[in-house]
């Protein structure tokens, strides 16, 4: 059985076995979602997406035309997916680039990936992370970020 909060949008009628859909998320009428998965709160899927079995997509994640998902991947809240190298208002390209997340891969929270990547197998994306190429399989994927810290009152003596 399927489960759709009645809070939610969801014209799509290609919804496997045991799918959660949970409130105000809005689903076109073409998407393919598999069995076993949860769409948190806040999500957005477009008419060319496949999410395969035992998906999670969480909150405030939008899977726009060209997205793939397979089965058991994680999707962190907030990840952004881009399919448009250079958008333009009312400017379509005739396809959209295709982005693949394969088989067990995870992205964490508030990662970027640009259009046209794969993700391999059993990877993993760090949360935060601007993914601009493909991922092998069985990869962890990061940026590297150096903090740099410094206290308030030497930035405003060096600036007097």
């Amino acid at each position: 059985m399927v489960f759709i909060h009645p809070l939610s949008d969801v014209q799509c009628k290609n919804i496997g076995r045991g799918t959660k859909i949970w409130q105000f998320c809005v689903v076109l009428e073409k998407a393919v979602i598999g069995s076993g998965c949860n769409i948190c709160a806040n999500v957005f899927i477009e008419n060319d997406v496949k999410i395969g079995n035992n998906v999670t997509v969480k909150c405030g994640v939008q899977l726009w035309d060209g997205v793939e998902l397979e089965d058991n991947v994680f999707i962190g809240p907030n990840v952004t997916f881009t399919n448009d190298k250079f958008p333009r208002s009312k400017r379509y390209p005739d396809i959209f680039m295709k982005t693949v997340v394969k088989k067990g891969a995870s992205i964490g929270a508030n990662a970027t990936i640009l259009p046209g990547i794969t993700i391999g197998e059993n990877s993993m994306i760090a949360a935060g992370s601007i993914v601009t190429r493909d991922v092998p399989a069985n990869c962890l994927y990061k940026n590297e970020i150096k903090p740099d810290v410094t206290p308030i009152i030497s930035v405003r003596e060096k600036n007097s």
